[in-house]
C-alpha cells in the first residue's frame, strides 16, 4: 500500500504544486468538494477588489466603457474557450448554467423544425430534465421529452429526434461519457447535440472542435474555482453561428443596444446570448480565477486528477476492504474528477468526516462524493482523508444519532 512519506514524495515532485499558494484555504481542512464549490483563490479577491472599490467606488456608471464591463461576456468567454477547446468568438459568458441551456435548446429546436423529440439521461442532473421539459412546454409543435437509459442511446435516435442533451461527467457516480463518438452517432441520426459541462470544465481536457460539438454550456463554480453563483457559458460552433437565434433575447444581445429598438436585431454570433446585464462583480471574480487557469496545462491536471482518484480508490480499498462500493469507473477513459462511494450509511459517514475537518459531500440515496481538484488537493491530503474514513467506521462515528436527520444542503 503507498505510504504516506510516498505521497509527500509525489507532493515535492508534482509541478502542479506552486499553484496551491493561488488558493485560500485552511490548512487544518481537507478540502475535496470542488466539484461543487472551488475555493476562493488571491487573485479573484483582488479582481473583485479592484471591481467594487476603483471600478464602481470610482467610476461609477462610466466603468461600463472606461473599465470594459461590456465587453466582459465576450472577452472572458475567449478566454473559457482555452478549456474547452473551442476557438475565439465561440464562447459567451453570462447567466447561469440553466438558463443557457434553455437558450441552446430552444435555438436548436428551431434548426430542426420537422422534428418533435429531445431525448436526455434520467440520470441527468435534474435542472437539466426541468429545463428540458419548461421548453418543450413553450413550443407549438407538440415536442416531447424522453428521459431514457444513456447507454441505450441508439435505440432511440430516429428521424423525429431534434434534440440530445446530456451531461459529460454525471454529476453522482463521476463517469465520463464518449464526447466524439455520442456526438458522431447524434449527427447520423440529423439530430444536434448539446452537452454539459458542468463537472467536466477544470477537470478534464475537452475539445469541441475536434468533436465536432454543436452546442455546450457549463458552470465556472466548480473546478474554475470563480465562486458561488458564478456565472455560466455557451458555446456554439461557428457552422451555427449565422443561423442561430436567441428564444430568450435581451437588449444586451442587440447588434446595436444602445438604439433602443422595438424590434430585436440579433448581434452576430454568440454574443446574441447574452439577454440582461451582466453581474459584473461575478465576472470579476471569474476573471481572477482565469488567471490561475491561464498558467495551466490539460494534460498536467490530467495526469494528477487520475493518479489522485487512483490513489484514493487505492487506499480505500486496501484499508476497508468491501465497505464500499466503488460507483466511479476504473478506466481512465470513463473517469472524471470524483471518486463517489455507495455506502448505505453515507450521509452519516460524510457528516462525520466534515466534522473531523474532511469535506465532501452526499448525494441521495447512498452516495459519498469525493472531488479531486488538482491544482490545490495534495497526494497527501488524500492518504489523510482515507485515514479518516477508517477512523470513523471503526468508531462507529457516522452512527451517532445527530445524523440521522438530514441537513437542507448535503
Amino acid at each position: 500500500m503507498t505510504s504516506r512519506d510516498e505521497c509527500v514524495g509525489l507532493d515535492q515532485k508534482d509541478p502542479l504544486a506552486e499553484l496551491r499558494s493561488e488558493f485560500i484555504l485552511d490548512d487544518s481542512l481537507i478540502y475535496l468538494d470542488g466539484n461543487s464549490l472551488g475555493p476562493l483563490t488571491t487573485s479573484s479577491r483582488e479582481r473583485v477588489r479592484t471591481a467594487t472599490e476603483r471600478e464602481w467606488g470610482e467610476g461609477l456608471v462610466r466603468s461600463w466603457g472606461s473599465a470594459g464591463w461590456m465587453e466582459q461576456p465576450t472577452r472572458l468567454g475567449d478566454r473559457v474557450a482555452r478549456l474547452i477547446g473551442a476557438g475565439p468568438g465561440a464562447v459567451v459568458v453570462a447567466d447561469t448554467l440553466t438558463f443557457l441551456l434553455a437558450k441552446l435548446l430552444g435555438t436548436a429546436l428551431e434548426l430542426r423544425p420537422g422534428r418533435t423529440t429531445v431525448i436526455t439521461d434520467r440520470a441527468n442532473f435534474h435542472s437539466d430534465l426541468y429545463i428540458a421539459e419548461g421548453m418543450a412546454r413553450l413550443t407549438s409543435r407538440g415536442v416531447r421529452v424522453v428521459a431514457i437509459d444513456r447507454n441505450r442511446l441508439d435505440e432511440y435516435l430516429n428521424d423525429d429526434v431534434a434534440v440530445v442533451m446530456l451531461t459529460h461527467v454525471d454529476f453522482r457516480t463521476g463517469e465520463m461519457l464518449d464526447l466524439s463518438g455520442i456526438t458522431a452517432r447524434v449527427h447520423q441520426a440529423g439530430a444536434l447535440m448539446i452537452w454539459d459541462f458542468a463537472h467536466s470544465t477544470g477537470a478534464v481536457p475537452l475539445d469541441v472542435t475536434t468533436a465536432n460539438v454543436d452546442f455546450a454550456a457549463g458552470c465556472t463554480y466548480k473546478y474554475v474555482n470563480a465562486g458561488p453563483g458564478g456565472p455560466g457559458f455557451a458555446y456554439v460552433a461557428p457552422r451555427w453561428h449565422a443561423e442561430i437565434r436567441n428564444v430568450l433575447p435581451g437588449w444586451l444581445g442587440h447588434v446595436a443596444p444602445f438604439d433602443f429598438e422595438e424590434t430585436f436585431r440579433p448581434a452576430p454570433g454568440v454574443r446574441q446570448l447574452v439577454t440582461s446585464s451582466p453581474s459584473v462583480l461575478a465576472l470579476a471574480a471569474l476573471e481572477g480565477a482565469l488567471d490561475v487557469w491561464d498558467r495551466v496545462d490539460m494534460s498536467e491536471v490530467r495526469t494528477k486528477s487520475l493518479a489522485l482518484t487512483d490513489l484514493f480508490i487505492e487506499l480505500v480499498e486496501e484499508t476497508l476492504p468491501g465497505e464500499f462500493e466503488i460507483a466511479t469507473p476504473r478506466s481512465h477513459d470513463q473517469r472524471g474528477s470524483q471518486v463517489a462511494l455507495r455506502h448505505s450509511e453515507g450521509y452519516g459517514i460524510v457528516r462525520a468526516l466534515l466534522e473531523r475537518g474532511v469535506i465532501g459531500d452526499f448525494r441521495d440515496p447512498d452516495i459519498c462524493r469525493f472531488g479531486f481538484a488538482p491544482l490545490y488537493v495534495r497526494y497527501v491530503d488524500v492518504y489523510d482523508a482515507v485515514g479518516h474514513l477508517v477512523e470513523v467506521l471503526e468508531k462507529g462515528e457516522h452512527q451517532d444519532d445527530r445524523f440521522r436527520v438530514r441537513h437542507a444542503v448535503t
